[in-house]
């Protein structure tokens, strides 16, 4: 197992890509917006040893940088295969053994209702060799048994949660099956509710689950979602999963876009290395300024898309269409911290050369959220037997994939249709397509591939 440990906060760095000019008339400006953050010194997990050989242990009392809930589904459906609990059991063990020392940590068992399984009490445990030992222990109590209410479950890691100082609040989430005993309207109130107190990352195993469920909750709540078509691959991705919450540092951090008089933001969309969007959770912040939530931050770069429309200044004019920057919440205020900044400008001119050329960042990412979106469609057609529709769709994604070298999508594109001529997004609908490569292309149809600068 590799070694972790965490330093320093990281740097963040803003870098805007766009073409400011537009022609007589034009009123739209759209910028990449790349936001990277460097020498957090964090990779992960489990710590380093310190100069006596020994891991390094926090001083006894100290507030936790960081809690993490571990859900795991215990309906029923979890005992079909009997392996699959097992696995379960297994992979939460390994997000265990993944756990930073002093990082505060619980366990809840999913079905109808939540119940926690370590330490218990309503409260959290401290990560040390002894906790993640008692903890692997009463593993062993889980059992399947009983229906699937999800709200529930993050209802209870909500509270757990909200019991601890820790800036980064993580919940890592399991379901095999469809959300069955409670109403969409109450899982979206609970993921409302949730919302701005914790991230969490969701994850499908086997193929009796909704992809709309799963990635609906990542969605709402800032993280990943995937699906795990053999449990027996559940170890890897949980390790992989609390490695990657382990190298959070940074919570709570804002996108925040200032406009100028007369001018409207479009959209506020994160695509890489997901697509996002993220216009309708905007919160506002002072005059003609909105702040859009990214989550929490370790060593990372990602991409935003921000589109302004701005008021007609006329040629030779210029003006400032947008500013962009990092904020991060000043405890025991409203002020806010400035961690980095960008621009966004538009110039008028009449020059046809240079006002017509799309910046091959907004013109890559442009690509990558249509290829997100007709992917969708693509596949819904398909399931209500439109099968025109469907080869139109997908073709157009074999087409997309191909021209932004979006490899790994082109992959899943490919058990779903035969490619004729990825070039011209000819394709043939395959007649028997595996559950499990249908749902894997739905569930990662945001994934995307970053622009070659």
């Amino acid at each position: 197992m590799a070694n972790f440990s965490k330093s320093t906060v990281p740097q963040f760095s803003v870098e805007v890509y766009q073409n400011e000019y537009l022609p007589e008339g034009g009123r739209e400006v759209n910028a990449i917006v790349t936001v990277t953050a460097t020498g957090g010194g964090t990779s992960g997990g489990r710590p380093l040893a310190d100069a006596t050989g020994q891991p390094s242990v926090p001083a006894q009392g100290r507030a936790p940088d960081a809690a993490v809930v571990i859900m795991v589904d215990c309906s029923g459906s979890m005992e079909y295969p009997p392996t699959k609990m097992r696995n379960a059991r297994e992979a939460t063990a390994a997000a265990i053994d993944t756990l930073r020392d002093g990082v505060a940590f619980a366990v809840v068992a999913g079905t109808h209702q939540a119940a926690e399984v370590y330490p218990g009490g309503g409260r959290l445990a401290q990560a040390s060799p002894a906790t993640r030992g008692q903890a692997k222990e009463a593993l062993r109590r889980l059992r399947a048994g009983g229906g699937t209410a999800i709200g529930t479950w993050l209802r209870l890691a909500g509270r757990l949660l909200d019991s601890t100082e820790a800036a980064i609040r993580h919940g890592i989430l399991l379901t095999d099956g469809r959300n069955e005993h409670e109403s969409p309207e109450d899982l979206r109130a609970t993921l409302d509710a949730c919302a701005g107190r914790f991230t969490c990352d969701a994850r499908g195993v086997g193929t009796d689950w909704k992809v709309a469920e799963v990635t609906g909750i990542s969605s709402a709540l800032l993280g990943s979602a995937d699906i795990v078509a053999d449990p027996a691959g559940l170890a890897a991705d949980f390790t992989r999963m609390m490695e990657t919450a382990m190298g959070k540092e940074v919570a709570d951090v804002g996108l925040r876009v200032w406009t100028p008089q007369g001018a409207e933001i479009q959209y506020v969309k994160q695509v890489a290395p997901t697509v996002e969007d993220l216009t309708g959770r905007r919160t506002d912040a002072g005059p003609r300024a909105g702040v859009y939530p990214t989550g929490s931050w370790g060593d990372e770069s990602r991409d935003y898309h921000v589109c302004v429309r701005v008021p007609d200044a006329g040629v030779g004019r210029e003006m400032l269409a947008a500013r962009v920057a990092l904020v991060l919440p000043v405890p025991g205020g409203e002020a806010q911290r400035t961690l980095a900044q960008g621009l966004v400008r538009a110039v008028w001119t009449t020059d046809m050369a240079v006002s017509t050329q799309i910046n091959p960042q907004v013109a890559h990412y442009t690509g990558q959220a249509e290829l997100a979106r007709v992917i969708q469609q693509g596949l819904d057609a398909r399931k209500s037997g439109d099968m025109d529709g469907a080869t139109a769709r997908l073709g157009r994604a074999v087409q997309l994939a191909s021209a932004s070298g979006n490899e790994d999508t082109a992959k899943l594109l490919a058990k779903v249709v035969d490619v004729v001529d990825a070039a011209t997004g000819t394709v043939r609908l395959k007649a028997k397509v595996a559950e499990a490569d249908e749902m894997t292309l739905e569930t990662r149809s945001t994934k995307t591939v970053r622009v070659k600068k």
